[in-house]
């Protein structure tokens, strides 16, 4: 591989995958997360520099890993050297110079985890602990998280910074709490791996309709939260929908990467091991004898979607009463988004169209182009098409991924010719 450009896309490809294990095994070196992910972004440039003359390491990720390693050992070193008052830390370096390699490849990402529970940390406010975990875990840019809650790129800046300096300055240790200590962070951490989950099932932005890696990232933090928290509705709760979710991963891209709408897929594609896992999973959250919280009710929402052989089998009444309890326990307005999607499905695009434009004035939907494509969606089901053709455009021009605007685009001029198109918001 020769050129500049093409050793760069290489390695942004693989910082999307080593960054957060890199990151990870750094902050257990070095106890403090914004180092930890400046020494990783340090390694990131010296392979820019480095790679151009000598090609691609065989092992990239080995090569990130070494090099950010031996820039953790010098920080130590240094700090040993000019502060004389923590002999700890001498010794600690030593340590680490007697070992070949750290492993930044611990079983079933326990650093990661680790991670994930120091950035969920109480001495954060929620949105902190959610935009730094994204940030170290997802590999994620402020971009996407900044689309991910619906707010400006400058707000993501500053929590990511003042999250990262609050945990140096609270001195958090990087441990997975036990105990007392573990259940109010619980829900932070979920909130986490269901976005990071979510940015890998539709990705906000870029060429790419889904990003595999990020979902079984997702996916295996929440089987090993499970298995810390077996008495967690929620936890099982959550990994339940990720795997439902999951199991369409390869019917939703077509040929060439286009996106394939839950309408249009090949349901014999769906993973059916991951459907048995995910009907498990649901069962186990049920079992434990507590209301249904948000992801057991969205898990059950995609259970539905899963038993239905063809999408005419759906049970489209069923997943309407269920999105009535999630709005009375999580009244968002992506919810009450999808619940119209749900209500046109089963009584017709006039009562879910309806339902769409009271959501039109909502501050936090007026650039999330689902609600417009949504609306295109009905529009043209009932016949309007010019409004329709408009809507679809209007979605097109807000959303910053490269194959949903293809898609969006291709069902505006498909209005022209009354050729109507399954939804391209709901439930792929």
């Amino acid at each position: 591989m020769n050129g500049s450009p093409d050793i760069r896309r290489t390695l942004e490809a693989v910082w999307r995958i080593e960054s957060p294990r890199l990151i990870a095994g750094l902050a257990r070196m070095l106890r403090d997360v914004g180092v930890a992910e400046e020494l990783a972004q340090d390694a990131f440039v010296a392979a820019l520099e480095r790679w151009p003359a000598s090609g691609v390491p065989r092992n990239p990720g080995a090569w990130l890993a070494s090099t950010a390693k031996h820039r953790a050992i010098d920080r130590l070193r240094r700090n040993a050297r000019f502060e004389r008052k923590q002999p700890d830390l001498a010794r600690d370096l030593q340590l680490r110079q007697d070992a070949e390699q750290p492993d930044f490849d611990d079983d079933i990402g326990d650093d990661l985890l680790r991670l994930v529970f120091v950035a969920c940390h109480s001495v954060l406010p929620t949105e902190g602990r959610v935009a730094l975990t994204l940030r170290l875990l997802g590999g994620l840019t402020t971009a996407e998280i900044a689309r991910a809650f619906l707010v400006s790129e400058a707000t993501v800046a500053q929590r990511i910074v003042r999250a990262k300096r609050t945990l140096a300055a609270a001195r958090v240790p990087f441990e997975v709490p036990s105990g007392a200590e573990r259940a109010p962070r619980l829900a932070s951490v979920l909130e986490v791996v269901y976005l990071i989950f979510n940015e890998g099932y539709s990705a906000t932005a870029g060429e790419d309709w889904v990003r595999p890696a990020l979902c079984e990232d997702a996916l295996r933090l929440g089987r090993v939260l499970a298995g810390l928290a077996p008495l967690e509705a929620e936890v099982h709760g959550l990994v339940a929908l990720m795997e439902l979710q999951a199991s369409r991963l390869r019917a939703r891209v077509g040929a060439g990467g286009r996106p394939v709408l839950l309408f249009d897929q090949d349901r014999q594609r769906w993973d059916q091991l991951l459907i048995g896992r995910g009907f498990a999973a649901l069962m186990r959250a049920e079992s434990l004898g507590v209301a249904l919280g948000p992801y057991a009710l969205q898990a059950a929402i995609a259970a539905c979607h899963a038993r239905a052989q063809a999408p005419a089998e759906t049970d489209w009444e069923r997943i309407v009463a269920l999105y009535d309890a999630l709005v009375q326990i999580a009244p968002s307005a992506v919810v009450r988004l999808n619940r119209a999607i749900a209500v046109s499905m089963a009584f017709g695009p006039a009562a879910g169209l309806e339902l769409l434009d009271a959501l039109k004035g909502d501050a936090s939907l007026q650039t999330y182009h689902l609600l417009p494509g949504a609306r295109a969606d009905l529009l043209a089901k009932l016949g309007r098409l010019d409004d329709a053709r408009s809507e679809f455009e209007r979605a097109a021009s807000l959303t910053r991924n490269a194959r949903e605007r293809e898609l969006l685009l291709q069902r505006a001029a498909a209005t022209s010719k009354s050729d109507a198109m399954p939804a391209a918001t709901s439930l792929g």
